[in-house]
């Protein structure tokens, strides 16, 4: 189910990552008839800290600043990025989820194995996919200036990650643009505050490429969204954000995938639980044992908004941990 979990990653914890301002996508949630409003929102009420992007942990005068990011551009960001410097500017460490280094070594990594994205022996997905099936990916690829003769030999995990992102953010996202992550890393850079990763580059990654070829081609099928939607979900999930509401936007995104991806309702639930466990709780546990044996009595704290809320989000370890939290203005 690994290769699973990273489309459903891809697609409803990083879609709001990407840049907006290159599509034309709707928020969804406006659309909703009442019921199905009510029923996100009390769903979303059940998570401790369902809403907040900006928090500060304080316990015997350690205190951490932290901000719940995206991790690709919006020209909203500026700003919140600049309310973060103080923080910044007081701070005897940044840990986020990638520092630059590490992010440099792992595209080097890629690079010296370019072997790790690609299918095994002269296999193709043409010959793995019905022709109706390839000829709609295909298509999906070149709106993302993927010559198609080089996706065929792509593996399907890769493809997913790129069906994920709408076609129309591609060329904000190929220019090079960068989201709060890379923002917050920058202001660190500039003022000497060392930087550090909350986990090894390579974590994720091991959880992808596992999952037995021919699941992860029908998967990668279940992924390909009717034409418009991709947008529409992006519209949604990155105007949640922006509203700080980062609970209702996961119980929103399991509800349209239920409408939207190829595969029956009781699977894809099934299957955002254990996306929630194993590429949130999980890692999440693991990070607050990066923070508690950081050495610093301030932190800065940056990770995607996605980590903040539920049982096992950031915040409520934090507070199991014995810290005060209090909201901050975003």
């Amino acid at each position: 189910m690994q290769m699973r979990r990273l489309a459903l990653l891809a697609l409803l914890c990083l879609a709001p990552l990407a840049a907006r301002a290159a599509c034309e996508g709707r928020d969804l949630r406006a659309t909703l008839s009442e019921e199905t409003q009510a029923a996100v929102a009390a769903a979303a009420a059940r998570h401790p800290y369902p809403e907040g992007n900006r928090w500060r942990a304080e316990r015997d005068g350690r205190v951490i600043d932290i901000l719940g990011t995206i991790h690709l551009d919006d020209p909203r960001l500026a700003r919140i990025a600049e309310d973060f410097r103080q923080a910044l500017a007081r701070a005897d460490l940044l840990l986020v989820e990638m520092s630059p280094e590490d992010e440099a070594a792992l595209r080097r990594n890629f690079a010296s194995d370019p072997g790790r994205l690609l299918l095994p022996g002269a296999q193709t997905l043409p010959a793995l996919m019905p022709d109706a099936a390839w000829a709609r990916l295909a298509e999906e690829l070149r709106a993302r200036g993927i010559p198609p003769a080089m996706g065929a030999r792509m593996q399907p995990w890769y493809l997913s990650l790129q069906l994920a992102i709408p076609a129309c953010a591609a060329e904000t996202i190929a220019a090079g643009a960068r989201g709060l992550d890379h923002r917050v890393t920058g202001m660190a850079k500039e003022t000497g505050v060392p930087i550090r990763s909350l986990e090894d580059p390579e974590t994720l990654f091991s959880l992808f490429e596992d999952e037995p070829l021919e699941r992860q081609v029908r998967l990668m099928q279940a992924s390909l969204l009717p034409e418009g939607r991709g947008e529409d979900i992006f519209a949604t999930l990155v105007e949640s954000y922006f509203d700080e509401t980062h609970a209702e936007a996961w119980e929103l995104s399991r509800l349209l995938a239920t409408e939207t991806v190829a595969l029956p309702e009781e699977e894809v639930n099934a299957l955002y639980d254990e996306l929630a466990e194993e590429l949130l709780a999980a890692r999440n546990r693991a990070w607050i044992e990066v923070i508690e044996s950081a050495g610093a009595e301030r932190i800065a704290l940056a990770f995607g908004a996605a980590h903040l809320f539920g049982e096992a989000g950031v915040l409520a370890l934090l507070e199991r941990e014995g810290y005060t939290l209090t909201r901050l203005d975003f």
